[in-house]
């Protein structure tokens, strides 16, 4: 599990097809601390350790996880830089909102506006993930925790603060641009149990 919280951007520096998709990404964190078989959500994929070095680590993505991805939308070279986020441990800080690094879609940035010292950003969800997203509710969106400003539909706006750019990949997004999204748990609980309940009448 991961709360949505970006703690480092990591550089992917090799991408190679050896069956599944394997990418090398240097990151900033003291990799003598990561396990093999460690998670760590890269853009909101919740991907896992499959080599190390002093600098950097390397996962396996699967052709299912490539297809449902940015990943794929995008794809994925040399210099791309990524969210990363270590899984949450027993103890550590819930400054976000529950991820699990089960990315639902991808959604498309379709308008940036600047307001005030603050960035909007609107976003068309998949019809699909259109329903779990509510105002003032929350969305993973490349691995960040971010809060819903409005709905209609299935576009929805987002406001990025300064800081928020700062230490994420979203200082460098721009309109058309596939981005991975992750709805609220919660909101898909609830549509569940809603459905289970009519289904039953």
């Amino acid at each position: 599990m991961f709360t949505g919280i970006i703690t480092d951007i990591g550089t992917v520096t090799h991408v190679e097809k050896a069956g599944d998709l394997r990418a090398r990404i240097a990151t900033g964190y003291d990799t003598g601390g990561i396990d093999l078989g460690a998670s760590i959500a890269c853009d909101g994929v919740c991907l896992t350790v499959v080599a190390l070095g002093p600098d950097w680590f390397a996962v396996d993505i699967s052709a299912e996880t490539v297809s449902r991805t940015s990943i794929g939308a995008n794809g994925w070279a040399a210099g791309q830089r990524v969210n990363l986020e270590r899984a949450l441990r027993v103890g550590d800080e819930l400054g976000g909102h529950i991820v699990s690094g089960h990315v639902d879609g991808v959604a498309e940035v379709i308008d940036i506006a600047e307001e005030g010292g603050s960035t909007r950003m609107r976003f068309r969800a998949p019809d699909a993930l259109a329903p779990f997203i509510a105002p003032k509710g929350s969305v993973a969106l490349n691995g960040t925790s971010l809060t819903v400003n409005e709905v209609a539909g299935a576009e929805f706006g987002v406001n990025l603060i300064p800081h928020t750019k700062q230490v994420t990949t979203w200082g460098a997004v721009k309109t058309g641009d596939a981005v991975n999204i992750e709805v609220d748990t919660m909101a898909r609980y609830v549509a569940r149990l809603r459905d289970w309940d009519a289904a039953s009448a």
